[in-house]
C-alpha cells in the first residue's frame, strides 16, 4: 500500500485513447517526470483533483506523444489514494513506453486486481461491490449489467449490512445476558427472538434463491439445439443468429461436428450449439458428430429439442424425449405452418414447455424467448435488486442461513439462549464474510455500547 502502481486502465490494441493509470502516494511526483503540462506556468504538483492538463508525455528525454492527464486527490479517487490517469493515443507501442517510463521514475506494475484492492482496504468499497466491479465488466447483456451496477452502487451491501445489525443487536443482547448474568440484564422475549431470526433467514433464503438467475443474466448459459436429421436445427440456429450460421440443406446428415453461435434470446446471453443430427449411422464422421451432440446435450444449461411436425414421431424423436426428462429442456415443435402429423403426446411429462414454431418463417419466437427467461429463471427477476454475484457470496449466505435456520431449531427445541447465541454468532459470522468485515468487533462495541457491563 506505499508503494505507487501503475497499469494499461483499458484494453490493450489499437484504439482512439489508451489510459494508463497511477495510483500511490508517488504519484504526482512520477507524472512530473513523465509529463510537461502545454501551459508552462501549470504545475503538476499543484493540479487539484478533478481537474486535468494538456500536454506532452516524455520518455527518456524525449517526446513521446501529446494527451491528456487526468488527476484526482486522495482520499476522493476510486481507490481511495492520489491517481493519475494518463490519456495517450492508442495503440500499445506509446502506451507501453508510457508505462516503462512510469516504471523507470519508480512506479510498480500493478497487480491482477490491485487498483479495486486497494480500493477496498481503503474503505472507498465494500468486498461485495468490489466483486461487482469484474461482473459489471464482463456482463453478458443489459439486465447482467443492471444486476452488477446494482450491486457496485451496493444494494447488496446494504442489505446484508441491515440483517448484520439486526443479528448484532441480538448478538449483544444474548452476550451480555448469558456472560453477565450479574448486571440483570432482561432475557430476550422469545417472540422478539423468533421474529427476528424468521425475517434475517427469510431474507437470505431469498438472496439464495435468486443467484441462479442472476449468474445466468450475467454470465449467459450453454444451449444444445438437438434432434433428429432434418427437423430444422440448423435453420433455428440461423432464425436464432440472425445470418446464415450453419449450412441448411434437405440433405439428412449435413450438421456433422458442433456449430457454435452467442446470441441474445430473452435477454440472455446464450451460447447456441448446433448439433449433428441424432439417429444410427454408420458413417465415421457423422457418428463421431452423434457422439459430440450427446455430450452436448448432457452438459447444457438449456436445451432446445426439435422435432418435425409434418412427419409422425420416430423411434428417434421418443428417445430424445425419454434423454430430456428432468433436463431444463422445451420442446419446439418445427414446421407448424405445414400439416401437423407428429404425435406430441410422447413429449408429456418430459419438458419444460411445448412450444410449435415455423423457423423458416420465424414463427413462434416471442414464445420461446419468453420460456427460456422462465426456465432460466430470469422472467421476474428484479435487475435492481440486491443480488449475489460470486461462488464465495453464495457459500457466505449458504452458512448465514444453517446458521439461522439452527437458531430457530434450538429455539424450538428449548435448548436454551446459550444455544442460540452460538447459532446467532455463526449467522452474523458468516455475513461478515461476505461483506469482507470483522463480525467480533461489531458485537463488542454493541455489547458495551447498550448495556452497563463493568461500570
Amino acid at each position: 500500500m506505499e508503494s505507487t502502481i501503475v497499469a494499461l486502465a483499458t484494453p490493450p490494441g489499437a484504439g482512439g485513447i489508451a489510459v494508463v493509470r497511477l495510483s500511490g502516494p508517488e504519484s504526482y511526483r512520477i507524472t512530473e517526470e513523465v509529463f510537461r503540462p502545454i501551459n508552462p506556468n501549470k504545475k503538476v504538483s499543484e493540479a487539484k483533483g478533478y481537474t486535468a492538463l494538456f500536454g506532452h508525455f516524455i520518455a527518456r528525454g524525449e517526446t513521446l506523444d501529446e494527451g491528456v492527464a487526468l488527476f484526482f486527490r486522495a482520499p476522493r479517487s476510486y481507490t481511495g489514494e492520489d491517481v493519475v490517469e494518463l490519456s495517450c493515443h492508442g495503440g500499445m507501442v506509446i502506451a507501453q513506453e508510457l508505462i516503462t517510463a512510469c516504471i523507470a521514475a519508480g512506479a510498480a506494475p500493478a497487480g491482477p486486481g490491485e487498483y479495486t484492492k486497494r480500493a477496498f482496504l481503503n474503505g472507498r468499497m465494500s468486498l461485495t461491490q468490489a466483486e461487482a466491479v469484474m461482473d459489471l465488466i464482463g456482463a453478458a447483456g443489459r439486465q447482467g449489467a443492471a444486476l452488477a451496477e446494482s450491486a457496485l452502487n451496493g444494494a447488496l451491501a446494504r442489505q446484508i449490512e441491515g440483517y448484520k445489525s439486526q443479528l448484532v443487536a441480538l448478538a449483544g443482547h444474548l452476550a451480555a445476558w448469558v456472560d453477565f448474568p450479574e448486571e440483570d440484564v432482561p432475557e430476550l422475549e422469545e417472540d422478539t427472538l423468533r421474529g427476528t431470526l424468521d425475517e434475517v433467514c427469510a431474507g437470505v433464503r431469498g438472496l439464495i434463491g435468486s443467484y441462479g438467475g442472476g449468474a445466468v443474466l450475467r454470465q449467459g448459459v450453454d444451449a444444445a439445439i438437438v434432434g433428429s436429421p432434418n427437423v430444422g436445427k440448423s435453420t433455428l440456429m440461423n432464425l436464432l443468429a440472425g445470418f446464415d450460421r450453419a449450412i441448411v440443406t434437405p440433405i439428412a446428415g449435413t450438421t456433422r461436428d458442433v456449430v457454435e453461435q452467442a446470441v441474445m434470446l430473452g435477454g440472455v446471453r446464450v451460447n447456441l450449439f448446433d448439433t449433428a443430427g441424432l439417429r444410427e449411422t454408420g458413417d465415421v464422421v457423422e457418428a463421431e458428430g452423434i457422439r459430440r451432440s450427446r455430450r452436448k446435450l448432457e452438459e447444457a444449461g438449456l436445451v432446445l429439442a426439435v422435432f418435425d411436425g409434418s412427419t409422425p414421431a420416430t423411434e428417434e424423436d421418443k428417445e430424445l424425449a425419454q434423454l430430456c426428462a428432468g433436463r431444463p429442456a422445451i420442446a419446439l415443435v418445427n414446421k407448424n405452418d405445414l400439416e401437423q402429423r407428429f404425435d406430441e403426446s410422447i413429449l408429456e411429462g418430459k419438458f419444460f414447455r411445448v412450444l410449435r414454431i415455423a423457423a423458416g418463417q420465424g414463427g413462434g419466437m416471442p414464445e420461446l424467448e419468453q420460456a427460456v427467461r422462465e426456465l432460466l429463471g430470469v422472467a421476474n427477476l428484479d435487475p435492481g435488486a440486491p443480488c449475489l454475484v460470486s461462488q464465495r457470496q453464495l457459500a457466505a449466505a449458504v452458512s448465514a442461513r444453517d446458521a439461522l435456520q439452527e437458531g430457530i431449531q434450538a429455539l424450538d427445541g428449548a435448548f436454551g439462549l446459550d444455544a442460540v447465541s452460538v447459532c446467532v454468532d455463526d449467522a452474523l459470522a458468516a455475513l461478515c464474510r461476505l461483506t469482507g468485515e470483522d463480525a467480533s468487533e461489531s458485537v463488542i462495541e454493541e455489547v458495551f455500547s447498550k448495556f452497563c457491563v463493568g461500570k
